[in-house]
């Protein structure tokens, strides 16, 4: 898509962090977006910020009937969806035998059950449509590297990525015009894991410590760069840290030759 003055984005996760940048930048790109949250009194007053034509939609998007909304609602008021992005997300540290049915089932809830509740509800309309669209889906560095302490969290994003692969190939064998991003964000200036234990059910709201990286720190609006270039360049993956990379390509390697599992270069 290489035009995207007029057209109209959908993003996820909008209220903060990396949506809150994508909502940005496709606002400056001369997009019309709208923006969607679980939270509504911040949805609304960030939107209120953003100059151009935005608007709010507030959605759970582990709930798909939210989501079906929020695409009738984008239809009704612009009546066409060209770039979604399936951007909203939560986390829970802690040891993988620790997790209660209820932490699976939320993070599981917001993280891959968002994305698929997204597609569902949005990329029907784009194949009967038949205009170019793009869909960019929010994994994570920890769905392509594995960490000790995150296996909730990366359990989802290893599923968004293999998801994305397979929504891919599926739109390309379809003949849709449809293009594909997986993001894959290292860190990122974010609040995202204070807002996480803010959002988790029952969870006592305490302060989380930063996570302590020995890579650099990207700001959101970086990111959301990344993702512009990439619907312009039909570009899949989208891999915000060159940092990444060997210990990225060290996995593939040891996984068809020695079998060796050994821990990501960055902790």
């Amino acid at each position: 898509m290489d035009e995207l003055r007029g057209r109209v984005a959908v993003v996820t996760g909008a209220a903060s962090g990396i949506g809150l940048a994508l909502s940005e930048r496709f606002a400056r790109e001369g997009m019309r977006v709208v923006m969607s949250d679980v939270d509504p009194s911040r949805l609304d007053e960030v939107s209120a910020t953003i100059e151009g034509e935005v608007t709010s939609v507030a959605a759970d998007v582990s709930r798909p009937e939210d989501l079906e909304t929020l695409a009738a609602s984008t239809i009704e008021r612009f009546g066409a969806v060209h770039v979604l992005c399936n951007n909203a997300g939560v986390t829970r540290p802690g040891r993988a035998w620790e997790f209660t049915h209820d932490q699976w089932e939320w993070v599981l809830g917001v993280n891959l059950w968002g994305v698929i509740n997204g597609v569902n509800a949005f990329v029907p309309g784009m194949i009967e449509r038949g205009e170019p669209c793009h869909v960019v889906n929010t994994a994570s560095v920890s769905g392509l590297l594995a960490w000790p302490g995150l296996s909730l969290y990366a359990a989802g994003k290893y599923a968004v990525v293999g998801y994305s692969e397979s929504l891919a190939l599926d739109l390309r064998a379809a003949g849709a015009p449809i293009g594909v991003s997986v993001l894959c964000p290292g860190p990122t200036r974010t609040n995202f894991r204070a807002s996480s234990r803010a959002l988790e059910p029952g969870a006592p709201g305490d302060p989380v410590p930063d996570v302590e990286v020995e890579v650099e720190w990207q700001t959101p609006a970086d990111v959301a760069g990344k993702v512009i270039d990439a619907i312009r360049s039909d570009r899949f993956w989208i891999l915000t840290h060159p940092a990444y990379n060997e210990a990225i390509e060290r996995r593939t390697r040891q996984a068809v030759t020695t079998g060796e599992l050994t821990e990501s270069a960055f902790v």
